[in-house]
């Protein structure tokens, strides 16, 4: 029976496409059906590969590729999760804190997953939620974090935290971030949060500059089955 692949570079680096190639022919002999997004990449750049439009090109997938940095694991996250299809992360680029290989693991990285030789990890992820005078105006999702941020940039925001219905904490700041343990290495680092494994059932709460005489500069919170 035929195995499919879903295969994302980055398009634009050279060094990225050349690994690519290589690992959309290694699949393919192997018996796998490679897509591409179309709109990124074109069977004239990888021979062999099926060009898919939409967002549903992980679809049936056995697998996601993202052959990038940070920014290509996430754009391939988005495509990934919602087919329920697991993502691997080549670090290819100049940052790949979430990336699960590098560079020199590429080659056995692909003989693994032709040889069914892998775990699935599961990691935790936001659901969002906007509601604005009682209405829900927008819900999405994050793998990474959640960020309320000011729009004026001469003013402070007040912001009141609660966490389960229970209140908190209050900050005059610029903005406050929610974060995953796999978004604890990128903007919540940045702004003094922990770096948290990412098997740890929690989540951080990271002011953004926060006008405040506490040290505390984070909170971290575990995840309870059912709670949000």
């Amino acid at each position: 029976m035929s195995r499919t692949a879903l295969l994302l570079p980055h398009p634009e680096r050279a060094h990225i496409m050349e690994a690519a190639r290589a690992v959309a022919k290694d699949l393919i002999a192997a018996g796998f059906t490679v897509r591409v997004l179309a709109d990124e990449v074109s069977e004239d750049d990888l021979p062999g590969v099926v060009a898919c439009d939409g967002a549903d090109a992980a679809g049936g997938a056995e697998i996601v590729f993202a052959l990038g940095g940070d920014g290509t694991l996430l754009r391939a996250a988005e495509l990934a999760r919602p087919a329920g299809v697991p993502l691997l992360g080549v670090n290819l680029g100049k940052v790949g804190f979430l990336a699960e290989a590098e560079a020199g693991d590429l080659d056995a990285a692909v003989r693994k997953v032709v040889a069914r030789e892998y775990e699935v990890d599961e990691r935790l992820t936001l659901e969002v939620t906007v509601h604005h005078d009682g209405l829900l105006v927008a819900r999405s999702w994050a793998l990474n974090e959640v960020s309320v941020e000011k729009v004026a940039r001469e003013r402070m925001l007040e912001v009141r935290v609660d966490v389960d219905g229970r209140r908190l904490s209050r900050y005059g700041c610029d903005g406050v971030i929610c974060a995953t343990p796999t978004g604890s290495t990128a903007y919540a680092f940045s702004a003094g949060g922990p770096v948290v494994w990412p098997e740890v059932e929690a989540l951080l709460l990271v002011p953004i500059s926060a006008h405040t005489l506490f040290s505390l500069s984070a909170y971290s919170f575990r995840v309870r089955p059912g709670s949000r």
